[in-house]
């Protein structure tokens, strides 16, 4: 739930804090005080597009920051995405939100106490808070969203076929579009075919190994100064034997060592320390032994074979001509070819390959076929739990007569996409989804945008949305004068679904509802402060008889009246008896 919302800077809000609680929160004001500056705050907060033009001109910029408590799985998963973010989430399960909007357009976010894009923002949003307005009414008119909608309601196995609906689709889709492409770009595929065979050809038969070019060019630094070499090494060879000028009984260094080993082993009694010395020379001795092996070795190897240089200076240049064409240097040329390959296999436009293709081709059309059946199938099913259910709901919304169809069409082709034996088939399947409303018996069943009225439309929204709490969703739900066009009974009996929704969720509806505002647990106030030369409002909590008050002002406006006042507390008297039964 979201426990606490600060706002600084935004339209007529210099600087305010919203206290929020479990159950229901009623935010009301009068008009132009400022509570629709709440709800942006909260669209801000949660990733919602900034406009520059409400940021105050003093101080500059906009802050929204809320503290976000966290529970249960949805919780555990939120907190472990933030967390691998970077961000850090309080020992108590509550997180630090803000965002700050400037006057020149610029925004800033951070989650947990670290910078963080705002699409972080979003993706926190998307979990934990649904917002409920004018502009939702609009979005649930469109039948993309009313699809959505129902699928979303049908529940986790339906959406897991959808899933596997949409991997099959994918499938299918890619296979029809490669077969397309194929036939249709079957010459110039050939032609690039030939290109990449005739690179293949030439790479393949002159065979470049990977790390080739370094090791001809250290064995041609070899062969070139062959004898340079051999004269170093048999100068070094003959020094560890002796000196160029040595005798036959002349001692090598070898013997030289073992001799010094010997002599400071005997005097290791006396003084372990030329002991120590001694295992040193031991193992300088082991050292220039094996030294004077390789140097044997090296010389008995080192040749200065004309034949050999010539050849690798034939294979070095038969190597700078793949170089020129292909890549900058061998192992580029290797890569080349694996791509070319790859290529090729992607380019091939056989008649055996085409004929493999239209059967992969058919076989994943049969299976979007069956996949997109059992979706319409379980839609339709859905659609008629769905329908019930708004419609009991629409029965206790001063519509008792008024009925909510859920009907799934055929869906239409659109432009250029195949068909599957007729089945019109997209990424959400063959189906299209419309709400329709009966308003009366013998009323024609009417697509939802012509045939409600305002009233009726915030009521089929807000009905629609207690069905959508009993099978999940966000634990915060903000509704925005979703009651516009409602008075008499119809507001109390939203006052009464929205308390109901309180029961599992924590609600905040901002309205100007006496009977609605009655239910809530806590009623907050959006009011203007005038007396400055600037007007600014701010946010308080009415309890008692403040709240009588401002019921007593919404119902008449004559919020000192003994009259409202009374009949404010009837209201709060009614709603009271109405949550605890």
């Amino acid at each position: 739930m979201l426990e606490e919302l600060r706002i600084t800077g935004l339209g007529v809000i210099d600087d305010t804090t919203l206290r929020l609680t479990t159950g229901m929160n009623a935010i009301t004001g009068e008009t132009g005080a400022g509570k629709t500056m709440v709800v942006t705050g909260l669209g801000l907060l949660f990733g919602g597009r900034a406009d520059a033009g409400r940021v105050r001109a003093d101080p500059g910029r906009a802050v929204v920051e809320g503290r976000l408590r966290l529970e249960g799985r949805l919780g555990d998963s939120v907190q472990t995405r933030i967390s691998d973010a970077g961000g850090e989430v309080d020992d108590d399960g509550s997180v630090l939100l803000s965002r700050t909007v400037t006057i020149e357009g610029r925004s800033r976010a951070h989650v947990g106490g670290r910078s963080m894009p705002v699409a972080m923002l979003s993706e926190v949003g998307e979990q934990v808070v649904a917002v409920h307005g004018q502009q939702d009414q609009l979005r649930i008119l469109r039948p993309a969203e009313q699809r959505a909608s129902l699928d979303r309601y049908a529940g986790p196995e339906h959406e897991k076929l959808l899933e596997t609906y949409r991997e099959s689709y994918t499938q299918w889709r890619a296979v029809v579009d490669d077969l397309a492409d194929r036939r249709r770009n079957a010459r110039e595929r050939s032609q690039e075919a030939d290109l990449l065979t005739l690179g293949l050809d030439e790479i393949t038969r002159v065979d470049p190994q990977p790390g080739e070019e370094d090791e001809l060019r250290a064995e041609v630094q070899r062969l070139e100064h062959a004898e340079g070499l051999r004269t170093a090494a048999a100068l070094a060879a003959q020094a560890l034997a002796g000196g160029v000028e040595a005798a036959d009984d002349t001692p090598d260094a070898a013997q030289l060592l073992s001799t010094a080993r010997r002599t400071l082993e005997a005097q290791a009694p006396t003084d372990p320390a030329l002991g120590e010395l001694a295992a040193r020379v031991e193992e300088a001795a082991t050292l220039v032994s094996d030294v004077s092996s390789e140097l044997s070795s090296y010389l008995s190897q080192l040749d200065a074979d004309p034949a050999r240089l010539e050849a690798i200076y034939e294979r070095r240049a038969a190597l700078r001509a793949l170089t020129r064409k292909y890549a900058d240097d061998v192992d580029g040329v290797i890569a080349w070819a694996e791509h070319a390959r790859t290529r090729l296999a992607a380019l091939d436009t056989s008649d055996e390959l085409l004929e493999e293709l239209d059967k992969e081709r058919l076989r994943l059309a049969a299976q979007v076929a069956e996949f997109a059946g059992r979706l319409s199938a379980a839609r339709a099913e859905a659609a008629g739990r769905f329908s019930e259910q708004v419609s009991v709901e629409l029965a206790g919304l001063a519509m008792p007569h008024a009925r909510v169809e859920i009907v799934v069409l055929a869906r239409s082709a659109g432009r250029d996409e195949p068909v599957i034996d007729a089945l019109a088939v997209g990424p959400d399947g063959a189906d299209d989804i419309e709400i329709r409303l009966i308003a009366h018996p013998g009323a024609p069943a009417l697509p939802l945008q012509k045939g409600a009225s305002g009233g009726e439309l915030s009521r089929v929204m807000l009905a629609i949305e207690v069905v959508f709490a009993g099978a999940g969703g966000p634990p915060t739900l903000v509704f925005d004068e979703v009651d516009a066009g409602v008075g008499g009974q119809a507001a109390v009996e939203i006052g009464r679904r929205l308390a109901r929704l309180a029961r599992t969720h924590q609600v905040l509806v901002v309205t100007h509802l006496p009977q609605v505002a009655a239910f809530a647990d806590r009623h907050l106030v959006v009011a203007k402060d005038t007396g400055g030369a600037i007007t600014t409002s701010g946010v308080k909590i009415v309890e008692e008889t403040d709240r009588a008050r401002e019921l007593a002002r919404m119902l008449a406006g004559l919020p000192d009246s003994d009259l409202g006042i009374a009949h404010a507390e009837e209201l709060l008297a009614v709603a009271d008896r109405e949550k605890r039964g």
